[in-house]
């Protein structure tokens, strides 16, 4: 309950990213959230795909969202653990993130080919390029090569303007705590995809 009832706190500044919360429903300790239907698909990460400048539209949206009333914790706080010192001063930030954009998260509405961003429940405060630069990762993950994954990034106005010690803190706090998590040998493939982000200029 406790990620849908922060999605229900978030939903009132994400209008226009996200589909509205049109009912409420709690009974017996359930909690039920019924949302404006987006009539589409899931997003097409993959080679060859039609979804980019929908993307890129969503997150230009997604950066002039206002932060919420109520406290949030900042992105940094969930590599607990896993930061140096200063690196947590380095990744605060004060833009809503939404920190989870993987393609089930993602809808392309079929009428006009928007994107809408969905499932709000790890919603976090820090850089505003940090969800483009994981769009990135993700459009690498999905088989785009490096090259074509970074020029997409370049053309997000936040990731043009992030600072290159920020950038290179985030790929290093993500790769240090996912090979903590599976080891050295399981995480490289991803590890190697974030490493990518530093080949890009800022």
């Amino acid at each position: 309950m406790a990620g849908l009832l922060c999605e229900e706190r978030v939903n009132e500044v994400v209008e226009g990213v996200s589909p509205t919360i049109r009912h409420r429903f709690e009974s017996a300790g359930w909690l039920a959230l019924a949302f404006v239907y987006v009539d589409g698909r899931h997003v097409d990460y993959g080679p060859g795909t039609g979804d980019r400048p929908a993307l890129t539209r969503a997150t230009r949206r997604m950066h002039r969202l206002r932060t919420p009333g109520h406290p949030l914790p900042q992105f940094s706080d969930r590599f607990a653990g896993h930061l140096r010192p200063g690196e947590a001063d380095i990744l605060k930030g004060s833009h809503l993130l939404h920190t989870d954009t993987n393609p089930h998260n993602v809808l392309i509405s079929a009428p006009g080919g928007d994107a809408y961003v969905v499932d709000w429940a790890m919603p976090a405060l820090g850089p505003a390029w940090i969800d483009p630069a994981q769009i990135a990762v993700w459009l690498m993950a999905y088989g785009h090569a490096p090259a074509d994954a970074l020029a997409w990034l370049r053309g997000t106005p936040s990731w043009r303007q992030a600072d290159r010690r920020a950038v290179e803190t985030f790929v290093n706090v993500t790769c240090r705590k996912f090979t903590k998590s599976v080891g050295e040998k399981d995480a490289a493939a991803s590890t190697a995809r974030f490493h990518h982000l530093l080949d890009s200029r800022h």
